[in-house]
């Protein structure tokens, strides 16, 4: 029988916290006991976990250092089943390992495409004896670092070690297998009727705005420039488009938006899970504009379910499985179109009633096909079948 599971997350200041939290408060909507732990290679955890899961995590850093925290945080492993989130070496290369002295059944959860960050299908590795060298034996060298995309191409010739996989998109499903397990919410958290959207407004200092949203970390990837320039287009001085938390990722992107777009962007700090849905109770619209590439496509924003289960207009692209999530109850542009995004930004304050009832459509659609307690009926099959 079943009692215990552990999440074991891949780097908890950035790199599979969200679905960590979200498949932990399913298991616990499922009463097992559920523990999740894992690196951090950041400044801190990002996001802020639920208030009611118990996170253990260990300083994350370079070869051959952090074989030193993976002791440590193999010694925290005491569970029935031990979940993986995503195909990496301090994931699952870590289950792996752990299986072999203890033999616990390993789920493992992909969320998205890691290969996909480093240009799909072009991977090379002929070094030189020389330049082997430098990236085994240097402080900085490439090899160095545990999620360097060698060690990704040879994890993933492991995923079949697994004793069951879940996956959060059909790209996924259709690359590697598995169960469909979608980006649910909770859906009682998440209620509109417990806010006041112009409280919420009035308490993040947006009063003065139509507000359009995005609740997560903005990426290139995700089309955030393409709302600044339909803003530009449509230069109404009372919109403002909020981005919500985000990691420093130390590539200078969030500082690069913030200085492109400084007329048109709000930002508001990193909040936990259980405090999202005032702050997008604050939101006119919620904005989702991914662009149309190999990593938009394994993915799953869960920005749209914070904005199905809050009951809000949905403005987003047809990319990946987005226009099948929204159904008719959101509103689609193509990628990568700054004019369709400025033009239906336009329609939707022209038409907000409309907006308005198709937000409660969309509502209706995340609670029937994306709340925790589907996701639960989909995991605990799952579990069953180990």
């Amino acid at each position: 029988m079943v009692n215990k599971v552990f999440i074991l997350a891949p780097d908890l200041s950035g790199g599979g916290g969200t679905r960590a939290y979200l498949l932990g408060q399913v298991l616990q909507q499922l009463n097992y006991d559920v523990k999740v732990g894992g690196f951090v290679f950041g400044q801190s955890l990002y996001p802020v976990p639920p208030a009611t899961l118990p996170v253990h995590w260990v300083r994350g850093c370079n070869y051959p250092q952090i074989l030193h925290s993976a002791q440590n945080l193999l010694k925290e492993i005491e569970a029935d089943i031990i979940y993986a989130i995503k195909p990496r070496p301090t994931s699952f290369g870590l289950a792996l390992f752990k299986r072999l002295q203890t033999h616990q059944p390993i789920i493992l959860d992909i969320d998205d495409w890691e290969l996909s960050w480093f240009g799909a299908g072009q991977w090379k590795y002929h070094p030189t004896i020389k330049q082997l060298a430098r990236d085994l034996l240097k402080p900085s060298g490439a090899l160095r670092f545990p999620d360097h995309w060698l060690y990704l191409r040879w994890i993933e010739k492991l995923i079949n070690r697994a004793n069951a996989v879940t996956v959060d998109t059909q790209f996924l499903k259709h690359r590697f297998g598995g169960i469909y397990l979608p980006n649910g919410k909770d859906t009682r958290l998440f209620d509109p009727q417990r806010f006041d959207p112009e409280i919420s407004r009035a308490k993040y200092g947006l009063s003065s705005y139509r507000v359009l949203m995005f609740p997560g970390t903005a990426r290139p990837h995700k089309g955030i420039e393409d709302v600044l320039l339909a803003l530009d287009q449509l230069n109404q001085s009372d919109l403002r488009l909020v981005l919500v938390g985000g990691r420093d990722i130390g590539d200078g992107y969030i500082e690069h938006l913030m200085e492109n777009g400084k007329r048109w962007i709000i930002k508001l700090p990193s909040t936990p899970v259980d405090q999202m849905p005032e702050i997008v109770a604050a939101a006119h619209l919620v904005v989702v504009p991914q662009r149309d590439t190999i990593t938009a496509h394994a993915q799953f924003p869960i920005k749209l379910t914070d904005g199905m289960a809050m009951g809000k207009p949905i403005l987003s692209t047809r990319v990946g499985d987005i226009p099948e999530i929204l159904a008719d109850t959101g509103y689609l542009v193509d990628a990568s179109s700054p004019e369709q995004i400025a033009d239906k930004i336009r329609w939707i304050f022209q038409n907000y009633q409309e907006a308005i009832e198709r937000g409660k459509q969309a509502r209706k659609r995340c609670m029937e096909c994306y709340s925790i307690e589907k996701m639960a009926d989909i995991l605990s099959e799952v579990i069953s079948q180990l």
